[in-house]
C-alpha cells in the first residue's frame, strides 16, 4: 500500500470528501480536501479499484479553504468534517453533490436543484450525541473509536453546549442530550444508566434502563407557531428553524390542497404523510387536508397522535412498517424515510396511492437517486430539488425532492 500519493482534486463525493486521479490510475478519496486543490493524501484504506485517506499536505489551495474555526479539529474530533470549507461554498458544495449522484444514479442529466434558506452553521443542534470518556462528554475522532473530551462545540446550541462541558455523567458511556431552543426544556439520556450523572438545574436526566422500562420522559419545541412533543426515543430535526424550513419547502411542493369536494374518496384532499415521525409535516402543512401518518416507531406515534390530535382534529395516525401498509388513495404523499431512502417495496407502495404528487424529503443523495429511479419506474417524473444546509459545516446532505406524475399514468 502506498503511504502517500499526490494528487489533483476534481469534485466532491457523497460523504464529503474530494476526488482525484491517482498516479496509478486508481480514483483517490481524500477527506479534507477541496476540488481544484493538489494535494499530498496519506492512504489508510486501499481497494481494488480506488485509494481511501486524508490530506497530509495541501500543496497548492483552493480559495474556498479556510482555517478551522474549532479548536477542537486539531484536537482530532471528527464531529464537523467540513470545517475546511469556507461556509460560502458549503451550499455549493452540497448542490454538486446532489447532482452528481443523480446524474450517475438516476441518469438525469440536468436536474432542476435549487438551494434552500440560508441557515447559521454555528450553534444550532439542539439534539446532540456524544460518547463518555471518565465521566466527561466527547465525540469520537475522525475514523477512531478514541473519544477527544471537548470544552466547548460549535455547532451545538449554547443550552447543549452548556449539558456537554459542564455536565459529568457518572458511569455512562454515552449521552443523548436535547433541547427545545423556544422551549427551554432541556433532556439528557444517559446510556446504559443514568447513575451519577450531574447536569445544570433544570435538566430532566433519565437512563437508557429506565426507557426501557417504560418511564416516560420527553421535552416540547415549537415549530412554525405550533408546539410539538418530542419522547427521547423519538427523532427529530436537529434544529427548529431547519424543521420549519423543510415543512415550508414541502407545502410549496405540494401546493394548495385541490379545491374540495374532489378528494380520493372523501370530502376533503387526503395526504398521506409517510414515514410521519413525531407528526411534524402533518402538523405543520396538514391544513386543508385529510392527514393520515404512518410510522413504525411507537414512541413516535404516541407522539404524532398528541401533537397531530392537538393542530390536525381527524388525523390519522397507524403504527406500522409501510411495507406492511395496505395502499389507499391519496391526493398527496409526503415521505421522509431513514438514511436507506424508500426502496423497492415502499416505492411501490406509495406508488399505488396515485398520488398525482409526491414530496420526498431526503437526508442522503444517493438514496435520493435511487428512490428518483424507482419512482421514474411507477410513471414519476422528477420535477425538482431543493438542496436545504440543514448541517453546517458537515458534509450532510438534506433535500426536498417534488415529483409528478404523469397524467394518465399507470403503475407498473
Amino acid at each position: 500500500m502506498p503511504p502517500s500519493v499526490e494528487v489533483e482534486l476534481t469534485r466532491v463525493a457523497t460523504g464529503g470528501a474530494a476526488l482525484g486521479t491517482g498516479p496509478d490510475g486508481r480514483v483517490v478519496f481524500a477527506t479534507g480536501g477541496l476540488p481544484g486543490e493538489l494535494v499530498m493524501v496519506e492512504i489508510d484504506r486501499e481497494h481494488r479499484n480506488r485509494l481511501e485517506g486524508r490530506v497530509a499536505h495541501v500543496l497548492r489551495p483552493s480559495p474556498d479553504r479556510t482555517p478551522p474555526p474549532c479548536p477542537n479539529v486539531t484536537a482530532g474530533c471528527g464531529g464537523c468534517d467540513w470545517q475546511h470549507v469556507a461556509p460560502t461554498r458549503q451550499p455549493r458544495l452540497r448542490v454538486d453533490i446532489v447532482a452528481d449522484c443523480l446524474r450517475r444514479l438516476a441518469r438525469i442529466d440536468q436536474p432542476d436543484l435549487r438551494s434552500g434558506p440560508v441557515l447559521t452553521a454555528q450553534g444550532y443542534r439542539t439534539t446532540v450525541r456524544a460518547a463518555v470518556h471518565r465521566g466527561r462528554a466527547g465525540f469520537r475522532a475522525a475514523r477512531s473509536h478514541d473519544v477527544v473530551t471537548v470544552d466547548s462545540c460549535l455547532v451545538a446550541h449554547p443550552w447543549a453546549e452548556e449539558i456537554l462541558t459542564e455536565g459529568r455523567f457518572g458511569s455512562a458511556t454515552e449521552v443523548t442530550v436535547r433541547v427545545g431552543a423556544r422551549t427551554g426544556e432541556r433532556l439528557v439520556v444517559a446510556t446504559p444508566t443514568a447513575d451519577g450523572v450531574r447536569v445544570p438545574d433544570g435538566v430532566t436526566v433519565v437512563g437508557d434502563d429506565e426507557l426501557r422500562a417504560s418511564h416516560p420522559a420527553a421535552y416540547h419545541e415549537e415549530v412554525g407557531g405550533r408546539r410539538l412533543r418530542i419522547s427521547a426515543r423519538s427523532f427529530f430535526q436537529c434544529r427548529p428553524d431547519g424543521a420549519e424550513a423543510l415543512a415550508d419547502l414541502a407545502a410549496a411542493a405540494l401546493g394548495p390542497p385541490p379545491a374540495a369536494p374532489g378528494g380520493a374518496g372523501g370530502a376533503s384532499p387526503r395526504l398521506l404523510d409517510a414515514y410521519c415521525g413525531v407528526g411534524l409535516f402533518g402538523a405543520l402543512v396538514g391544513d386543508g387536508w385529510d392527514v393520515m401518518g404512518i410510522e413504525s416507531s411507537r414512541s413516535s406515534t404516541a407522539d404524532a397522535a398528541v401533537n397531530l390530535g392537538a393542530h390536525q382534529p381527524g388525523a390519522v395516525v397507524v403504527t406500522s412498517r409501510l411495507e406492511r401498509w395496505r395502499p389507499e388513495p391519496m391526493d398527496a404523499v409526503i415521505a421522509d424515510p431513514a438514511r436507506a431512502g424508500l426502496g423497492r417495496d415502499a416505492a411501490r407502495l406509495l406508488a399505488a396511492t396515485g398520488a398525482p404528487v409526491l414530496v420526498l424529503i431526503s437526508c442522503d443523495p444517493a438514496s435520493l437517486a435511487r428512490d428518483a429511479n424507482l419512482l421514474a419506474g411507477h410513471g414519476y417524473r422528477l420535477d425538482h430539488v431543493t438542496v436545504v444546509d440543514l448541517f453546517g459545516n458537515t458534509s450532510h446532505v438534506e433535500a426536498v425532492a417534488r415529483f409528478e406524475r404523469a397524467a394518465g399514468e399507470v403503475d407498473r
